[in-house]
């Protein structure tokens, strides 16, 4: 099997990698950019074609992992359905997580088999990716001729492939956003806070992994903590109060709170009298 990639980004550096250490042969690597190249030859070596030409990927590859930007990936699509040459037996996927195979449909015509392959892992930098894609879970989708070849790869570079049906992606792609963009954000508005009494997040770094922890263990309905869940609407009241002049604080706190109040009654451990009194609270 020999394996292009096109964009030589983290992504697409870290895939090049991991495969050729699995012992895949990856021929073909292009990009745009001759320094992107040039370090993607630091971690795949030089038995391997670096281009800035996309379509001499296609000319010497049997799998084509399409690593771009996502608003690139339909223009690869486009520029090699273009270029005229039947790609029949080939199977080309992209790395997006938000976008499904379709967005490659333009290769349908030329006979290539399509799908996606999405770590859900975030990639600070290409170091990062390598240490991290073989605990990363690998979501795969696409078309039955390319579904054998993404579930070989995923298993090779990642702790373990799931399938998604094409139509979910986009709600695939929300929930990694909730569960790691945002909370980044969220910690970020936090850190608004702890600013304001001269503190910075490293002392909250302890109570983040165990609560990370315990959410690994029991879910997060069961590792929910704090005043919501103990009913203490004094508390949430003298936060409210704290938080004036902190708009966006506190719209972020009424919200999630509303949230936990959910998990809350879900769990069964407050009266109607402390739910009526929360409620009362968060409404805004």
């Amino acid at each position: 099997m020999r394996i292009g990639i096109i964009g030589a980004g983290k992504v697409g550096i870290a895939l090049g990698h991991a495969l050729k250490g699995k012992g895949f042969r990856v021929a073909a690597i292009a990009s745009r950019r001759q320094a992107s190249l040039d370090e993607a030859r630091a971690y795949v070596g030089n038995e391997c074609l670096y281009t800035v030409d996309n379509l001499r990927v296609f000319d010497v590859a049997d799998v084509v992992a399409v690593t771009t930007q996502d608003r690139e990936i339909r223009k690869v699509a486009e520029q090699a359905s273009a270029y005229g040459a039947w790609l029949d037996g080939k199977i080309v996927f992209h790395t997006s997580g938000a976008h499904a195979s379709d967005e490659l449909s333009p290769l349908d015509k030329r006979g290539a088999s399509l799908g996606s392959f999405h770590p859900l892992q975030t990639f600070p930098d290409v170091d990062s990716g390598i240490a991290v894609l073989p605990e990363t879970y690998i979501f795969i989708e696409g078309d039955e001729n390319a579904l054998p070849t993404l579930r070989t790869l995923a298993s090779a570079v990642g702790r373990e492939w799931v399938l998604l049906a094409k139509e979910n992606k986009v709600l695939y792609h929300l929930s990694a956003v909730f569960v790691c963009n945002l909370l980044a954000a969220l910690l970020y508005s936090g850190e608004a806070i702890t600013k304001r009494i001269d503190i910075d997040l490293k002392p909250f770094y302890p109570i983040l992994r165990a609560t990370l922890k315990n959410i690994e263990a029991k879910g997060p309905l069961f590792s929910l903590t704090g005043p919501v869940v103990r009913g203490d609407a004094g508390t949430v009241r003298a936060h409210l109060d704290a938080m004036d002049g902190m708009e966006q604080q506190k719209d972020v706190y009424r919200s999630l709170s509303r949230v936990a109040l959910q998990m809350a009654e879900a769990r069964g451990v407050l009266t109607t009298e402390q739910i009526e009194a929360l409620e009362a609270l968060l409404k805004g």
